[in-house]
């Protein structure tokens, strides 16, 4: 351990020598910070520092409230929002925010040459309009129930576009502008990121007692792939703060003199891997429950998590918005009958153990980010399915690629944690067919799911959105889409010299804004 602390210090160089100098860690980096252009959750925390969007969430994770929108006002059709926005917000360039950049930033994610993956979250755009410098006009061509929470998401971040247009392909490469706390100063892949305080900042949403500026000069983020080192480092002193605690390590941080460890809640993340039916080796139904079923989830969690995760049997954590109890018990763990699926689908053991169909043995090819939780689950469940003749073909790849390789679609089965906000936000997420390639890598395409999802959306009352979602999630569950494995807690771990540090759980974002962090 000695070694490793040593190592560390040598990575960090001079960079902890300034007490302006917020130091924090994170274990995966980021293939680029254009918020637009990916769902990524490791570009989504960084992005939230130095941009913002027209409405914040609060702690509870279920109401927006305002931010550079000052209020609002909505249509009773439920298709036109109006928003008022704030007159005294500049972004780090110095340039002032107006409703034209509003206008700007969701033309850009809904335009072809974006073709923002997350782009659904800003609604189906009718029309947009900025009939005064700080009024926006936004029209949808068919109401969405979740418009203002969805709005709260990185995906929706205002942009300049004078710096998107100079820097062109390099944006969010190279630099970015933005309306944040914290102004993006440059970018190592790899090795670290760093932003600088945003001296005109004064706008911070009522969830926070600081309103601006942050109380530091400079945010460091050092990206320390090994668990061990990050260990390490936090019990050395040498970093502020991070939410990317080995949860194996949890129960250490705690005992730990000179840390504070702080769950966020609530907080929505499953762990799962997912199917991408148009594959023939996981095609049939059969084969894919027969996969879910043949795991002890229970036991992953103990002996991996150390107990900071909770079985998943179902897609939406029980506790979420709008999750359906109908779906409880219908994945239910039972070896002999995932044995038995699989003997019904025409796949039988061969003399290695590993069964096979018309020549092909059953072993699908599993992509997944090499950090994290995600390499020892894959592993213990790649144990577990070896007992029922499955071998799963294990391929990680490094965070700044793993987004890429996972575009070629070139497996199986792929793995990720996946921050949600509701059952709403999550269906819609994953499986509407519009968002085919990407994040529905499931290629699933189903007419009737399409239209529930739709109904959802549409819905005007809670009563009917909650029903056309429940119908959604019985409708995946029954098809063994995903095989959800584990409900991810979340801590943020910090120096105890740090205060103010309260974990938020938006798209793993625990450290938002950090408007109230000092030392």
């Amino acid at each position: 351990m000695r070694n490793v602390i040593v190592a560390v210090a040598a990575l960090l160089g001079a960079s902890t020598a300034s007490a302006q100098t917020l130091i924090m860690m994170k274990s995966i980096d980021a293939p680029h910070y254009d918020a637009q252009r990916t769902t990524w959750g490791p570009t989504s925390d960084i992005v939230n520092m130095f941009q913002d969007t027209l409405v914040a969430l609060d702690w509870d994770g279920k109401t927006p409230i305002p931010y550079l929108a000052k209020s609002w006002t909505v249509s009773p059709d439920g298709k036109l929002y109006t928003f008022k926005l704030r007159d005294d917000v500049s972004f780090c360039s110095g340039k002032k925010f107006t409703a034209d950049d509003v206008v700007y930033s969701f033309k850009r994610l809904t335009s072809p040459e974006i073709k923002g993956p997350f782009a659904w979250r800003a609604g189906t755009i009718k029309d947009l309009r900025a009939p005064d410098p700080y009024t926006v006009e936004y029209e949808l061509a068919e109401p969405f129930s979740d418009l203002l929470l969805q709005l709260t998401m990185f995906t929706n971040v205002i942009h300049n576009k004078e710096s998107v247009e100079a820097l062109g392909k390099d944006y969010g490469v190279k630099g970015a502008d933005g309306t944040g706390p914290w102004c993006f100063d440059s970018w190592q892949p790899r090795t670290q990121i760093v932003l600088r305080r945003h001296d005109a900042y004064k706008w911070g949403p009522s969830m926070y007692k600081n309103k601006g500026p942050v109380k530091f000069e400079r945010l460091v983020i050092k990206i320390v792939p090994e668990d061990s080192s990050r260990v390490a480092a936090m019990m050395a002193g040498q970093f502020d703060t991070t939410h990317q605690f080995p949860q194996q390590f949890i129960a250490q941080a705690r005992s730990a003199p000179m840390l504070t460890v702080t769950q966020a809640n609530p907080n929505f993340q499953l762990l799962y891997f997912g199917f991408k039916t148009t594959r023939p080796m996981v095609a049939d139904k059969r084969v894919r429950e027969a996969m879910s079923i043949a795991i002890d989830r229970a036991a992953i969690a103990k002996g991996i998590l150390l107990g900071n995760a909770d079985p998943a049997f179902t897609f939406v954590d029980p506790a979420a918005l709008d999750f359906a109890p109908s779906t409880k018990g219908m994945v239910k763990e039972d070896v002999e009958r995932a044995k038995a699926l699989l003997d019904e689908a025409g796949w039988t053991m061969g003399s290695d153990g590993v069964r096979e169909k018309d020549g092909v043995k059953l072993q699908p090819k599993v992509y997944y980010t090499q950090a994290g939780n995600t390499p020892r689950v894959a592993e213990a469940i790649q144990g577990y399915l070896r007992r029922i003749g499955i071998q799963w073909q294990l391929q990680p790849w490094d965070s700044t690629i793993a987004a890429a390789k996972m575009a070629e679609q070139d497996y199986e089965i792929w793995s990720v944690t996946v921050p949600y906000l509701s059952a709403g936000d999550l269906m819609n997420i994953y499986f509407d067919s519009r968002n085919i390639p990407t994040p529905n890598r499931m290629n699933w395409k189903d007419a009737e799911t399409d239209d529930l999802l739709r109904q959802g959306r549409m819905s005007l009352t809670e009563a009917d959105r909650a029903k056309y979602y429940e119908l959604v999630q019985k409708k995946v569950t029954a098809e063994a889409l995903w095989m959800p494995v584990l409900n991810i807690n979340m801590y943020e771990i910090t120096n105890k010299k740090v205060k103010g540090m309260r974990p938020h759980m938006i798209y793993q974002n625990t450290f938002y804004k950090g408007l109230d962090a000092s030392f």
